[in-house]
């Protein structure tokens, strides 16, 4: 299979494509995967066959018909051929929030999956632009799912293949360091303290091209540090940096938190809970950024 542009001189030859990415993948199948996980032998692996041929089923299904291998491995295979980020059995108890992760081929993984496509359509469709802009995650009240959303709208953005940030500007309530399980010592009240410590932006384990900027020590002026010039200076390097920023924010109602980050950011989605969340307060959070720059790029209704 080959496609090309209508100009000759740009002509993509995606057969060129597919051969490097077969070389990457090293022409593993799902049934070496399922093997080699499972440690099956000559004799398992033949009786797996058997049964594939006489049922004319796939050999991950027969594999799990048998006994010899579980469902889950049969996800793993498949992420691990298709270089799709699964988390581990350990990530999944310490890390139970991170759906796009843990159950990648869910529901709600697929529903995170189409708001990214929504997200990256409305901030480079229309233009063709694909400067970085960050986005802040918002929402009236606590328990609506920001951290939730932005921790997963996160992860799936950096498995298309940029590098994406995830910034948690919380700094009441900071939690993304948990949902990550990375350190908190230092994040970005001790950048906009001035007393940053070096590497405060942290890889995530098993994402390739995911970072975290956890929120750091809780300080007592949280509004006035994210006022500060440096906040917006700090956005502006960040987005040099990365293709994605992604920022979770305090809950509106906890102050204006939440609008100071999105109007420095440029651009916000808006979280409600399905059930929970009062129209009146998002009435009032959609009005607070009434006026300012900030481009709103929908609402979220979370029902997980």
């Amino acid at each position: 299979m080959s496609t090309v542009f209508s100009d000759k001189a740009q002509t993509v030859n995606t057969e060129k494509i597919q051969e490097e990415v077969s070389q990457a993948s090293q022409g593993r199948t799902i049934g070496d995967i399922i093997r080699d996980a499972r440690s099956l032998s000559a004799a398992e692996v033949e009786k797996v066959l058997a049964y594939q041929r006489e049922k004319g089923v796939r050999f991950g299904e027969a594999a799990v018909a048998l006994g010899l291998a579980s469902e889950d491995d049969v996800l793993s295979a498949l992420a691990k051929q298709f270089h799709y980020p699964m988390a581990s059995a350990e990530r999944k108890l310490s890390s139970p929030e991170l759906v796009t992760l843990n159950q990648p081929f869910s529901v709600q993984a697929e529903a995170i999956r189409a708001a990214r496509s929504q997200v990256t359509m409305r901030l480079h469709g229309a233009t063709q632009d694909q400067t970085c802009s960050a986005v802040a995650i918002i929402s009236p009240e606590h328990g609506d799912g920001k951290t939730y959303f932005a921790a997963n709208l996160a992860v799936s953005l950096a498995q298309l293949g940029g590098r994406t940030l995830l910034v948690d500007a919380d700094l009441r309530s900071p939690r993304q360091h948990e949902v990550f399980c990375v350190s908190n010592a230092a994040g970005l009240s001790n950048v906009l303290s001035g007393r940053a410590e070096a590497q405060v932006i942290q890889a995530v384990e098993g994402v390739a091209g995911l970072f975290v900027l956890p929120g750091g020590s809780i300080p007592p002026n949280p509004l006035e540090l994210i006022e500060r010039p440096a906040y917006a200076l700090l956005m502006r390097e960040l987005c040099s940096k990365f293709d994605n920023v992604i920022v979770d924010t305090a809950a509106a109602s906890n102050g204006a938190d939440a609008c100071v980050v999105a109007a420095k950011c440029g651009s916000a989605i808006v979280i409600a809970r399905k059930n929970t969340c009062k129209y009146e307060s998002l009435q009032d959070l959609i009005a607070s950024l009434a006026g300012s720059s900030v481009n709103i790029l929908g609402a979220v209704m979370n029902e997980y």
